[in-house]
């Protein structure tokens, strides 16, 4: 184990040799020095563990050369020595960043104390260090963590980006096959896969346009969602419309409620004005805060009177099983002027966001 090597600065040349001698009887490496001056040049030399410092000494006190010690952040922990009467200076040293004092005497007995205060300082420091070092670690992983966070949310978008790009796609092309048929159920079947895929494409769309891609502004996409669905059926403004309140959740619930809202507005379109198009509103609600409330409802002729002629069931089964995955509750309020389907879902997973 190499030796501790201590610098003892004091004017005091026989203290100088008292310490020197019991020192590296202990197996110290000990360097002196006479003035705080020679002491300043001795630590720039470096090589030095530790540092007994004196207080009285020609030209710089022992004050004046700690303050020039601890302005450099790497250097050695200091011990001050001090007179029996001197116990406010001690004070003034510890808070100028001493690490410990001893109060010397005239025989020499305060040596045994300045080397377990040494060695209590150097134990301190080495603590420090590793305290310093583990924060360091702490900090440059959770440097590389928010770096790699935040490359896999800038990939999550550049995916987001290409998804939504090719499902865009896709419905675009089903919106043109159902426009160049002749048949009506065809022409039905391809404008309901359009909404379907579209619902989930907007979800993509929502992804890569936003800082968070772990959450989807529900009312935001519905918004979206519902205006495109509008846009493509052609049937005048005015007819599809949408109240929400202001929620986020995480993107599956999101594509969830949002092929429910399609398909029961594609119902509504299908069954409820025989003789043409009607008022169709959707809203979201979160009464509560927690719980979240969706409502569909038309004008229409009522489910009792619907036909189910040329249906496949297919909505239905489609809406079963989004619900499920929302751990919603569907409830149908039917009449014989028009339909109000509720689905309350938990908002356990949601979180409402305040403007």
């Amino acid at each position: 184990m190499a030796p501790i090597r201590l610098l003892y600065i004091d004017d005091d040349p026989a203290l100088r040799r008292l310490v020197s001698k019991e020192f590296e009887r202990h197996g110290y490496s000990v360097q002196l020095a006479a003035t705080g001056e020679e002491g300043l040049r001795r630590l720039r030399a470096g090589g030095i563990d530790v540092v007994a410092l004196d207080h009285y000494m020609p030209g710089q006190d022992g004050l004046q050369t700690l303050a020039s010690i601890r302005a450099d952040p790497d250097a050695p922990p200091v011990v001050y020595v001090t007179g029996s009467e001197e116990g406010r200076v001690a004070i003034a040293a510890l808070k100028a960043g001493a690490a410990d004092y001893v109060i010397k005497d005239v025989g020499g007995e305060f040596l045994a104390l300045l080397r377990v205060a040494i060695e209590g300082a150097l134990a301190q420091a080495k603590l420090q260090r590793e305290k310093e070092e583990a924060e360091a670690e702490v900090r440059a992983t959770r440097d590389r963590f928010e770096a790699l966070a935040a490359e896999r949310a800038v990939l999550l978008r550049e995916v987001n980006h290409r998804v939504g790009n090719s499902l865009q796609l896709v419905s675009s092309f089903l919106l043109m096959q159902s426009d160049m048929s002749h048949d009506a159920h065809v022409k039905g079947a391809l404008a309901s896969a359009y909404g379907r895929v579209l619902a989930i494409a907007q979800v993509h769309k929502r992804l890569y346009t936003s800082d968070d891609v772990r959450t989807v502004a529900l009312d935001s996409y519905l918004h979206a969602l519902v205006a495109d669905i509008g846009a493509s059926a052609a049937a005048g403004n005015g007819w599809l419309s949408l109240a929400a309140d202001p929620v986020a959740v995480d993107p599956d619930r999101a594509v969830a409620v949002g092929v429910i809202v399609t398909e029961l507005i594609i119902n509504v379109m299908k069954h409820a004005y025989p003789s043409g198009k009607g008022p169709v509103r959707v809203a979201l609600h979160a009464p509560s805060g927690s719980d979240i409330r969706l409502c569909v409802e038309d004008d229409g002729i009522g489910t009792r009177s619907r036909s189910a002629e040329g249906s496949t069931g297919l909505g239905q089964l489609i809406i079963a099983a989004m619900a499920v995955k929302l751990g919603a509750v569907v409830t149908v309020h039917a009449s014989d002027r028009g339909t109000r389907v509720v689905v309350d879902f938990p908002g356990a997973e949601a979180t409402q966001v305040v403007d």
